[in-house]
């Protein structure tokens, strides 16, 4: 009887070890500092560059607002009572300022609603208006901003349907719009836990081979489609900016909505039946329609099967047309791509794809425009005889642009531009476009000559340009270059008509700001004003470093010293390494360093750089490339390029005396986690981990993973060695698994974290698992974001910086 007194005492006592029941915590001030600030508004502005409007909104949701009713369905997280998606991000504040009137102030609007959630902000074609939805306790609804009367009115009850999003398009006329409501013959929804089941869901096979990855929140059955289908039905209305609306088309599941430029089609997608139990809504059935402006059907253009089963590989794609979309250089001429490879990457063909465009009224015989070599991304238009047109191959990295004659077939496009898209020093930037007289971006041309705005990296550091390219010679002149060496000038818009550039300047402690940049006088226009919120931080050291991996590769990464740090001193401190692995086919692309010590420093949420604030050392963004070459794939030598980068980087921060390389912390988020887990398991040079967010057994993401193309079948090696989970016994150093409860990430279920937990445990490792409620990929609580620091510091504390006298530590 005692024997047993004593089991049931044992039972108890190991059960209350397990777990902690705890209410959210908080970090300590220095932190919570950093948190508790007030965001910097987001800045709008129209192409007259006239007004300039600010949005506001709070830094994080509550948890109150992630525990409202949610039902994952289809790809969809939707809010059945509101009918918006349940973790939209809201603005609750919105003001204005005229920036042509000298000294002009800025404006709060008037007529907001009462505690606002307003989103989907639209422009009216004349940019007059700002068309935008607010989320109200029973619904959303379409209200309308008037940017010279910096006033709102509201247009429509709270009967939107924002459940497929694409809520908003306006008419031509800038005095109507296109508006999905709520179905009036809507069913109820049925709560699944509350039906008695009639019987089993079964999933059947034909035969084909449907290799799909681990998508989530997928329909599971007959109740799923039937809610699935009765939120994603709407009716469209007309709806005037006096409040006026007449309906314009019936009950469907209405997905995409597309005006032509000229306004007088209409282009209509729909979802269709069946449904799919394997992959999200984009991949169910659809149809796409052309209709007038006046809702009279003109031409089906596009029907699509359920996309199950589609060829192995990162560039496969379907049959058929694809990528349908508007000439934005024309009234009304649609232009899609078709796969001449049948969509299979293992086919070898000259040209992977052909370019088509149709002319209105769209049933004559569509007129090829381009082949491409790779396969096709995107076009910019310019006019009649000039566009710009992409392509690229995931698995040589490769990116093509081409320079075609839209109007002559014969005329054989030239590429401008072969290279590799990771080789960012060679990126020649991105063409500047403009608004022409229809209302669409078209590329910004004079004679033969286009324009270029880029980063400019390179070895020497950032430096962002302007270029003049002559399309016919291929002739480039550099009209401007940023010569900083203590900020960051980012260019946003260059205007060739005036030679003026919007640009946002920043230094590692003066907060972004928009300036207009004169390039003719040569003079800088200050249009905002915000203020740094992390002034505890400001002067903190901060420096990009540059060191060698054993192999000869050239790495970097971001340092910071602690706030009051001595450099003359060299007091060596405990440090935190935060990285994310990324895959590379060469070298050279994987040793160009990106990062810019003139960034702002901005601890958002999933930062590091919290801690500097406690005493800690952080190298962030420490490079870690996984390189293979030729025919070999990086991740066939994953592991062991994963140690030589960690060691890499403790090496240097330690040869410049900053740090106690025994006191050594490693973090990572999603892959980055999975990167943690992985060097903890397989090398010695870290006192403790942090994954957040990871996946960990890589036989449950079997038809490819990140950057891996191949099937477990096809490599089970591979896949083996990189699952940390497999290798759950060699863990000697403490782990802190952080995971969302509903993440909805692929590949990284909540199950992943549970089960490493559950055999790190069941090993003898030292490991805590938190889950943190209601939480997907990304945390939004402010109530989950204080206690993960709060655990983040409690752990870096005890295992960390006072390891020595940490028992049970190492």
């Amino acid at each position: 009887m005692r024997r047993f007194v004593y089991l049931v005492l044992f039972f108890f006592i190991s059960n209350a070890n397990a777990q902690e029941n705890i209410t959210y915590q908080k970090p300590p001030e220095e932190i919570i500092d950093l948190v508790d600030v007030q965001l910097a508004p987001s800045v709008l502005l129209d192409d007259n560059k006239e007004y300039m409007v600010l949005l506001y909104r709070d830094a994080y949701k509550t948890i109150e607002e992630l525990s409202k009713e949610e039902l994952r369905l289809g790809g969809l997280r939707i809010d059945p009572k509101t009918n918006i998606g349940s973790r939209v991000t809201y603005f609750n504040n919105v003001k204005i300022k005229n920036i042509k009137q000298k000294n002009a102030a800025v404006k709060p609007v008037k007529g907001l609603p009462q505690n606002p959630c307003l989103t989907n902000f639209t422009w009216s074609p004349d940019q007059k208006k700002i068309a935008l939805t607010n989320t109200a306790s029973k619904g959303v609804e379409v209200w309308v901003l008037d940017l010279q009367s910096a006033s709102v009115t509201k247009l429509t009850e709270a009967r939107v349907n924002a459940n497929l999003r694409d809520v908003i398009n306006w008419f031509e006329d800038s005095q109507s719009l296109l508006v999905k409501l709520v179905s009036e013959g809507r069913k109820d929804l049925i709560d699944n836990d509350k039906v008695i089941p009639t019987g089993p869901t079964v999933s059947v096979s034909d035969g084909k081979k449907a290799q799909n990855r681990t998508y989530q929140d997928l329909l599971k059955g007959k109740i799923d489609e039937h809610n699935f289908e009765q939120l994603a039905l709407s009716e469209i209305f007309k709806v005037s900016v006096d409040g006026t609306k007449e309906k314009w088309l019936g009950s469907a599941m209405y997905l995409g909505i597309s005006f032509s430029p000229d306004g007088n089609y209409v282009m209509l997608s729909t979802v269709e039946k069946p449904f799919s139990y394997l992959v999200p809504y984009r991949r169910f059935p659809s149809k796409t329609t052309i209709y007038t402006k006046d809702a009279k059907q003109v031409e089906t253009v596009l029907e699509v099967p359920l996309i199950e089963d589609v060829p192995k590989g990162f560039m496969a794609t379907r049959k058929g047309r694809r990528n349908l979309s508007w000439r934005s250089d024309k009234p009304a001429t649609l232009v899609y791509a078709e796969a001449l490879d049948d969509g299979d990457p293992a086919n070898k063909v000259e040209y992977r794809d052909e370019i088509f465009q149709l002319e209105a009224p769209f049933d004559g015989n569509p007129k090829s425009i381009l082949k491409t070599i790779n396969r096709f991304t995107s076009i910019q238009w310019g006019n009649d005889n000039t566009a710009i047109a992409y392509d690229y191959w995931w698995n040589t990295r490769n990116t093509k642009t081409y320079v075609l004659n839209p109007s002559n077939a014969s005329q054989k496009p030239e590429v401008i531009s072969d290279r590799n898209y990771q080789d960012r020093y060679s990126d020649p930037g991105d063409f500047v476009t403009k608004r022409n007289d229809l209302g669409s971006y078209v590329l910004a041309l004079e004679g033969n000559h286009a324009f270029l705005t880029g980063d400019g990296f390179s070895e020497k550091g950032q430096f962002p340009f302007v270029d003049m390219i002559n399309l016919k010679t291929r002739k480039k002149e550099r009209l401007y270059q940023s010569n900083y060496t203590d900020k960051l000038e980012n260019l946003r818009q260059y205007d060739p008509e005036k030679n003026q550039l919007l640009v946002r300047i920043e230094s590692k402690s003066e907060y972004p700001n928009y300036y207009f940049r004169d390039l003719k006088r040569k003079n800088l226009k200050q249009l905002t004003f915000f203020e740094n919120p992390f002034k505890s931080i400001q002067s903190v050291h901060k420096e990009v470093i540059t060191y060698k991996r054993e192999d000869g590769l050239e790495l970097s990464g971001t340092l910071y010293l602690p706030v009051g740090y001595d450099k003359n001193k060299r007091e060596k401190m405990p440090m935190i390494l935060w990285a994310y692995p990324r895959e590379y086919k060469d070298k050279s692309s994987a040793a160009q360093n990106t990062q810019n010590p003139n960034r702002f420093t901005y601890p958002y949420w999933g930062s590091p750089i919290y801690w500097v604030s406690r005493g800690y050392v952080i190298l962030d963004g420490a490079a870690f490339p996984i390189v293979g070459e030729g025919d070999t794939e990086p991740n066939d030598s994953f592991r062991k390029q994963l140690v030589a980068n960690a060691r890499a980087a403790i090496d240097a921060v330690d040869q410049l005396g900053y740090i106690d390389r025994n006191r050594v912390a490693v973090g990572g988020h999603s892959y980055g986690a999975f990167m943690v887990a992985n060097l903890l398991s397989h090398s010695d040079l870290f006192a403790a981990g942090i994954a957040r967010s990871g996946a960990y057994n890589r036989t449950l993401t079997p038809f490819g993973f990140q950057s891996e193309e191949r099937f477990y079948w096809e490599a089970p090696e591979v896949y083996y060695i990189m699952s940390p989970f497999m290798h759950a016994n060699k863990m000697k150093t403490p782990l802190l698994l952080i995971h969302g409860e509903a993440d909805n990430n692929s590949g990284t279920y909540p199950l992943q974290s549970n089960r490493y937990f559950n055999a790190l445990k069941g090993l003898g490792a030292t490991v805590r698992l938190v889950m943190l409620p209601k939480e997907s990929h990304s945390y939004r609580a402010k109530e989950s974001i204080l206690h993960l620091l709060w655990e983040q510091d409690q752990w870096l504390e005890q295992y960390v910086k006072n390891k020595l006298s940490a028992g049970n530590n190492k």
